[in-house]
């Protein structure tokens, strides 16, 4: 990276409502529609008041409080009374509330509400603590068996809330300005696991129903709904979420009757579901250090461990996470023609109080009354479903590109998986894909235009391999949150498929302060740990604000299926937890970290061979049975 452009970096003023012009952004400044993209960060995970299990940790704050909170609005948190406030605003959210009786708990507060006089409504209404809890376990009862209760499904009653809960999204929606999309989450839990799709509309009219667990619990019975939708001209998405506690359910080999997933399926599952998410409070997705036992930066925010329905219980965590999936994927298409994991990257928040608290310096808690205070966060004991409160991260982020803040470019940015996740801060990356990329390219000041032309961005395929090209080359830009840490490096994470095995592989592409990679080891020296963890302070003298490279992959074989994906490190910086134990004026918690390493995942660029470069598949003979 040239000093000239560095300095043009650092120069920047940033941020993600602002008209950024960068290296990896230009065009912004100006205003107008931009076919090069802009970076638009948001929410796509998001509970209130209208979800039974957030009324039931004592959450209030509504819908609308959560799109204000998100568009930088100082709103009044119901169960502290404090004022709550984004240091940065998103430019686009999408409240996902459960369709398991979609906002019926707050008709039982309501005065002369005929639901108050039901069972669950005289519990409510007692104000009684123990009995609310009641309450809600006669709740997740119900949906556990896939009983819906019938007074609380009432058709009527759920087809009024619907509209609302469409009202207020259509309401905050601000085409330029901020934008939301019309959503829902399809909380399936199959004998208590999780395998739960949140789903997003393009237009502003929106379904006029929505589909539950008590309409079915199989992914299969979920896509037709969304089929017949886009047939009546809803044109829709879903995103499955929180695969790190699905107890191998989320990327499993087979179908929801347990039949090896063939063609049709994982075409269907393409059609139907472009992304996933990677990170959100219960910890990430991307992988397991039991998975990827030689990534020095696996063991990320696993703390969480609850398996829906079996607090503190460790699930199985094959088939649970996103890299395994994405590598899985190739070797499907491999085998069977079709990758049923061609997923782009998302991250969300999974907040049950209606804020999305991704800064860490600024957090106050996902789960309502359960973790509303420092003191109750690291002190109380008190659990969620199982968990204590400092098992819990703070929420992630979603970067979209896209040429404009409306919301049909962010929608169809996430459905063309031209997006990224972060673990929060507000990291902007880009990568491309192609067979020619100049080494100087992302010195270039054109430089995304010319990566655009030559190749593919995140989300994309490689063009078919030209004749005298010997490996694709990879163009990575990323720029740090102005408000968060130097970047420490840029990884781009390889997996690829041979002869029905799977494999990964992670090279160090850019790193920070000069440093190279030992040829010997293969590793790079550490960036360094500026943290004061009693001060709950760090200094940006280590890392670089922007780090930048073209790759070239040297191990490439263009007979075998691949997947590249980026992975970006921060520096360490201090956890929320570490920021709490400094309001206390306690140490920190000697069971949790007391830095995290902020981190941003770019969606994949996928290369499939030439079906007359692929040598003859010699598989062992467990993968038999997937073989068409």
């Amino acid at each position: 990276m040239s000093k000239t452009l560095l300095a043009l970096a650092l120069s920047l003023s940033f941020g993600a409502g602002a008209h950024a012009e960068s290296l990896g952004e230009p065009g912004r400044g100006s205003g107008a529609k931009n076919p090069l993209n802009n970076v638009y960060f948001g929410e796509q995970h998001l509970h209130t008041v209208n979800s039974p299990d957030a009324f039931a940790m004592g959450t209030r704050n509504t819908p609308d409080d959560a799109y204000r909170f998100c568009k930088g609005e100082a709103v009044k948190k119901s169960t502290t009374g404090e004022m709550v406030q984004k240091q940065t605003p998103y430019d686009w959210c999408a409240v996902t509330d459960h369709a398991e009786y979609l906002g019926i708990m707050p008709l039982l507060l309501e005065k002369d509400n005929p639901l108050q006089k039901t069972e669950i409504g005289k519990l409510i209404a007692s104000g009684d603590p123990k009995k609310g809890e009641q309450a809600f376990q006669l709740i997740i009862s119900s949906a556990g068996a896939g009983k819906p209760i019938s007074y609380m499904a009432d058709p009527k009653i759920m087809s009024s809330v619907w509209e609302k809960q469409k009202a207020v999204a259509n309401k905050h929606n601000d085409p330029g300005n901020f934008t939301t999309l019309i959503a829902f989450e399809w909380t399936s839990i199959p004998m208590f696991q999780n395998l739960h799709h949140n789903v997003f509309f393009r237009d502003d009219k929106g379904p006029e129903a929505i589909f539950s667990q008590f309409d079915s619990i199989k992914r299969e019975d979920l896509w037709t709904y969304q089929e017949v939708q886009r047939a009546e001209g809803h044109e829709n998405f879903s995103i499955p979420h929180n695969g790190n506690v699905s107890n191998s359910l989320m990327y499993a080999p087979t179908t929801s009757d347990g039949t090896p997933i063939d063609r049709q399926w994982a075409e269907r599952s393409n059609r139907n579901t472009p992304a996933t998410e990677i990170i959100q409070t219960k910890g990430q997705s991307d992988t397991h250090p039991a998975l990827s036992p030689y990534d020095e930066f696996a063991d990320f925010e696993l703390s969480y461990k609850h398996l829906l329905g079996s607090g503190g219980v460790v699930g199985k965590i094959d088939h649970s996470y996103v890299r395994q999936a994405l590598v899985d994927g190739v070797g499907f298409q491999e085998m069977i023609g079709a990758n049923p994991w061609k997923l782009g990257i998302v991250a969300g928040a999974d907040s049950h109080n209606a804020f999305s608290d991704n800064e860490e310096d600024n957090y106050t808690g996902v789960h309502g009354d359960t973790d509303k205070t420092p003191k109750i966060r690291l002190t109380s004991g008190g659990t969620v479903a199982g968990e204590a409160p400092k098992d819990f991260g703070t929420p992630g982020a979603t970067g979209v590109w896209a040429p404009e803040n409306t919301r049909e470019a962010i929608f169809d940015a996430i459905k063309k998986k031209e997006t990224f996740g972060t673990s929060g801060p507000l990291i902007r990356v880009r990568f491309f894909g192609g067979w020619g990329y100049d080494p100087a390219l992302v010195e270039d000041q054109e430089f995304v235009k010319k990566a655009y032309a030559g190749g593919v961005p995140m989300g994309g395929d490689l063009p078919q391999k030209p004749g005298a090209a010997k490996a694709p080359s990879f163009a990575v830009w990323a720029l740090k949150d102005p408000k968060s840490g130097n970047l420490d490096r840029i990884q781009i994470i390889k997996g690829w498929s041979a002869r029905g095995y799977s494999w990964e592989k992670i090279y160090d592409v850019a790193l920070a302060d000069g440093r190279k990679v030992d040829p010997k080891t293969g590793k790079a020296s550490p960036v360094g740990n500026t943290v004061n963890v009693k001060n709950a302070s760090y200094t940006n003298t280590i890392g670089d604000s922007q780090l930048a490279a073209v790759w070239t992959d040297p191990d490439f074989d263009p007979s075998q299926h691949a997947v590249y994906y980026v992975r970006v490190l921060e520096i360490p910086t201090p956890r929320w937890s570490t920021y709490d134990a400094k309001a206390l004026g306690i140490d920190p918690l000697p069971d949790v970290p007391t830095t995290i390493r902020e981190r941003a995942w770019s969606s994949p660029i996928w290369y499939t061979p030439d079906a007359k470069l692929v040598k003859k598949l010699e598989f062992y003979p467990g993968l038999q049975q997937f073989l068409p």
